[in-house]
């Protein structure tokens, strides 16, 4: 049976967040989330999107000559074949991360991929989505990534970091929501409570103000 997904876009940028930032990376954006979050920037992903076969999928990716591969949405693990995507292109020799909400099981990924994992704050509006139980399948290599957009979401962030010892297994970064936390004070308050944390800024946005998602 031919492996197909349904693709919003694959394009070729620079990583614009997570530990990876700056590296050159071929994005493939799956089409479809099951969240909604208040400060999405990718909801044109939600719907439409061309179906494509793995075969096509591979053969788009390879003509930008990059090892570092991302896959992201929407959110991917709302499309079940994205676990054999994730495995085969690992098995191509790929470098690949995903960018997942936390809402769905990551339990079936490839120990290989490098799972950034949102845990959704209170201003996201989906706090209730979150799946704590994916916590145990994070890995030294791993990710959490806590988007804040005020003081409120920063408590949390805090508490639920120390709640489940997140620096110990994974690295974890604070990104300021844009135009709502400024990340001047985000970064002040880190060092003041001396979080061990990455902060990150979403560089893509920095570089070129009308992306969305790159």
């Amino acid at each position: 049976m031919l492996e197909t997904l349904r693709i919003s876009e694959i394009f070729y940028s620079l990583q614009g967040e997570s530990s990876r930032v700056g590296l050159p990376t071929v994005f493939i954006r799956l089409t479809g989330c099951p969240l909604r979050c208040v400060y999405c920037d990718t909801s044109y992903a939600f719907s439409g999107g061309v179906k494509m076969s793995f075969d096509a999928i591979f053969a788009e990716v390879e003509k930008y000559q990059s090892r570092n591969i991302c896959v992201t949405g929407g959110e991917p693990l709302a499309q079940s074949e994205c676990i054999s995507l994730l495995a085969k292109l690992v098995d191509l020799g790929y470098c690949v991360s995903l960018e997942t909400s936390g809402a769905l099981d990551v339990s079936k990924v490839d120990f290989r991929v490098t799972k950034v994992m949102d845990l959704k704050t209170p201003s996201s509006g989906e706090m209730d989505k979150n799946r704590y139980e994916n916590i145990a399948y994070l890995s030294a290599h791993d990710e959490v990534k806590f988007v804040i957009a005020g003081e409120q979401d920063y408590n949390w962030s805090k508490n639920i970091l120390k709640q489940y010892d997140l620096t110990s297994r994974c690295d974890v970064l604070f990104s300021p929501v844009a135009d709502q936390q400024n990340p001047t004070q985000l970064a002040e308050k880190i060092l003041e409570d001396k979080l061990a944390v990455r902060f990150q800024i979403q560089l893509h946005k920095f570089l070129w103000q009308d992306a969305q998602g790159k």
